[in-house]
């Protein structure tokens, strides 16, 4: 069958205000690829890890590249907003839009409380005497009322977000490369290359414990596939989404592997530890003056950015989940805004679980809620990948048209993906500190069962699996 270009400007409008330009798609896309689990997450990897967390990072970049070309193709062949839990509805039947759409939901909720605490550590590092429950608090209020207000507002604040990070770690690579070639600041006498292997080697505790790392690798990059939520409310999506994918192999290669290249090179990888920002660390050791205070300034916008994406994805995916009768029918309303303004509200009350976590359990919290929204970004994930396949296999059999955005070689690299993904999963099942996120998600998946059980029985014509698209009308 010969290709099909989906004709964008006819899919459905779905009441939301088109209001992200290309400048702000393309900053959204850089900024989630660019988070605390890189400025606050990598210390702990590279305690456990040393010099091959870089490994570790590209590898999981190389996968996580798979995944996006792999939404890309979907989104180009029907770019919807939910565009994840749509597929899955799709291509996988309605219980797994049902299960994709709720969990990716609950995803954004805990890496909200996630980068929540992350904030309220960043400014623990300048008031000391103020609680880190009162520093989430605020924050959380602060992002809530600002995605009130409208798209093209959430859009600016992400762009100007995005810009400071990108701006910090370009920063921080320039200065990094300065001190290895030139010599200047107080870490001039002890910054080499050589610095990557001298201190008992690339792999200092053994390729199984850096193995053990990419639980931790891959919840840095938990959010890259927020570009598919924004397709609904994207001004030109055929042109904004494949720039924005195809643009995320530079990024990974600066951003995270070039940008731990230097910071490793400039600094001995044994003096980083669990809870510190690596970036803060180095500046601290180069002895830039306010240097350490400035970058904590930055990785506070990283954790902000996070959280004000996922009100903004939670809020639209339960729309979603309501336009489909899998969520109560209040969710369906917009405000005069045309924001999602109580699935965002019920949010924010449950990312408030993080407030009261900081409360109770400070020094574990950020730990806590990490492994439970890497799990549910794996499930994400997966549906992704297996969604693509079984569209390329109708693909190939002439039952749907061919996306203007193919993955390269087809469904391989997702299968490819997918293999991995389930490694990882092996990897948090062995490690007994992860675990516990497994046991949250079958807790979790108990309860969605539940919930379909329910819904079947009130609303039996939810529960169906839907024809096929119409190839005449998407054509």
């Amino acid at each position: 069958m010969t290709s099909a270009q989906v004709d964008t400007e006819n899919a459905p409008e779905e009441g939301y205000e088109r209001g992200l330009n290309s400048r702000q798609v393309q900053m959204i896309a850089i900024g989630g690829a660019i988070g605390v689990g890189l400025f606050l997450g990598a210390g702990a990897n590279i305690a456990k890890a040393g010099p091959s967390i870089i490994l570790m990072y590209a590898l999981a970049g190389v996968i996580i590249f798979f995944i996006m070309r792999a939404l890309g193709e979907l989104l180009l062949y029907r770019p919807v907003s939910g565009s994840f839990a749509e597929y899955s509805r799709e291509f996988l039947g309605p219980f797994f839009g049902y299960f994709t759409g709720w969990t990716y939901w609950l995803m954004w909720v805990v890496t909200g409380m996630a980068e929540l605490t992350a904030a309220a550590i960043y400014i623990h590092y300048w008031f000391p005497e103020i609680p880190q429950w009162v520093s989430a608090l605020v924050f959380l209020v602060l992002l809530f009322v600002a995605n009130l207000i409208s798209v093209k507002l959430f859009g600016e604040i992400e762009f100007w977000f995005s810009m400071v990070k990108v701006t910090a770690i370009i920063g921080m690579i320039v200065i990094g490369i300065g001190v290895l070639t030139l010599g200047f600041s107080q870490a001039g006498d002890t910054a080499a290359v050589s610095n990557l292997w001298e201190f008992d080697g690339f792999f200092p505790k053994g390729i199984g414990s850096s193995l053990m790392t990419l639980q931790g690798v891959m919840f840095a990059y938990l959010a890259v596939e927020l570009v598919g939520v924004t397709a609904g409310e994207s001004e030109n999506p055929e042109k904004t989404l494949p720039k924005a994918i195809n643009t995320l192999p530079w990024r990974i290669a600066l951003f995270y592997v070039g940008a731990l290249t230097v910071i490793l090179a400039v600094v001995k990888w044994t003096e980083f530890a669990e809870g510190v920002s690596p970036f803060v660390e180095a500046f601290a050791v180069i002895g830039i003056p306010a240097g350490a205070g400035i970058v904590n300034f930055v990785v506070l916008t990283a954790a902000l950015s996070s959280c004000n994406s996922g009100m903004y994805s939670t809020g639209r995916m339960l729309r979603t989940l309501a336009d489909n009768g899998e969520a109560p029918g209040v969710f369906r309303r917009l405000s005069s805004t045309k924001t999602p303004a109580i699935g965002i509200g019920v949010s924010v009350v449950f990312m408030g679980i993080g407030v009261v976590l900081n409360y109770t359990v400070p020094e574990k919290a950020f730990g806590y809620v990490t492994s439970v929204a890497t799990a549910a970004g794996i499930w994400t994930w997966l549906m992704i990948l297996i969604s693509h396949v079984r569209y390329r296999s109708k693909v190939v059999a002439g039952r749907l048209p061919a996306s203007s955005f193919p993955a390269p070689g087809g469904s391989v690299c997702s299968w490819i993906a997918i293999a991995f993904l389930l490694f990882v999963t092996c990897l948090i099942a062995y490690d007994a500190d992860a675990r516990v996120c497994l046991y949250v998600m079958a807790c979790w998946a108990a309860a969605l069962g539940i919930g379909w059980a329910v819904l079947k029985s009130r609303n039996p014509e939810v529960t169906e699996r839907r024809g096929e698209p119409d190839l005449e009308k998407i054509v």
